[in-house]
């Protein structure tokens, strides 16, 4: 039995007619090859029905206030994710994984007070990082170590604490100069006599105090298992001078006796 053919001009007027299903868009989101759109639509979370082919996401003018584990589908093309002006408070740390080839992610004019150093780790590819216009106080420096295509970094506009616990991010800043924007916008809140200094105006001297005085972790695990020792000796030590007391006057009274026989009756 021979296979039939379709004739060509038919071919075509069938998919004319019946064009092959386009890759998903979200109801609420504005989509073209490659884009989505979904800004200022009111979302309250990162919609699911994304095609996996999508390069850039636009998730600005929201109400999103949490990004939990795996917040987003599998997004192996995604080169640039944008959430400003949302009320993020919270980025799990599995929160973008799947995310591998994104290169720009902003996450300004948020509610971000703290990151957890795991955060970026599955962005090996980010370049660009926009934190700016958070709430954050302090940011460990680990988490920007981890990102090895890092070339521009935001920070301005945050409460930052410029306090000794600010010191292995002001080193990083330091020697990594060229990749952060905006340093004149990166100003101290706290404490009040440092409010709006210039964290990239610090030197070394600025820190010397803290050096001085700062423990490493081991020291403060010394302290606590020398400290309860500390204690327990001071008690015996405390105990045996009273009894070394009590019977150096035990004694002496004795002796007393054995030379005055009279005061011992009298007593």
């Amino acid at each position: 039995m021979g296979c039939w053919r379709v004739p060509g001009p038919v071919l075509s007027l069938l998919l004319l007619l019946h064009p092959p299903p386009s890759p998903a868009c979200p109801a609420a989101c504005r989509c073209s090859p490659g884009q989505v759109d979904c800004s200022e639509r009111g979302l309250r979370q990162v919609p699911w029905s994304l095609s996996t082919n999508t390069s850039t996401l636009r998730l600005g003018y929201n109400f999103i206030t949490v990004l939990g584990p795996r917040s987003f589908p599998p997004l192996p093309g995604l080169r640039l994710l944008s959430l400003p002006h949302n009320r993020l408070e919270l980025i799990h740390g599995r929160a973008l994984l799947g995310l591998g080839a994104l290169q720009e992610l902003d996450l300004s004019h948020n509610y971000l007070s703290v990151l957890s150093p795991e955060t970026f780790l599955p962005l090996a590819s980010l370049a660009t990082l926009n934190l700016g216009s958070n709430r954050l106080g302090e940011l460990e420096p680990v988490m920007l170590s981890a990102l090895p295509q890092l070339q521009a970094l935001l920070l301005h506009d945050n409460p930052w604490v410029c306090s000794c616990d600010i010191l292995p991010l002001w080193r990083w800043l330091s020697l990594n100069r060229e990749k952060v924007r905006e340093k004149s916008l990166l100003l101290c809140r706290v404490p009040e006599q440092l409010n709006k200094y210039p964290i990239m105006a610090f030197g070394d001297e600025s820190f010397r105090q803290c050096q001085e005085t700062s423990l490493s972790s081991q020291h403060y695990i010394i302290l606590f298992i020398i400290g309860p020792f500390s204690f327990i000796a001071s008690i015996f030590f405390c105990t045996f001078m009273g009894l070394v007391v009590v019977f150096y006057h035990n004694l002496r009274r004795e002796s007393q006796c054995w030379r005055r026989p009279r005061i011992c009756r009298v007593h």
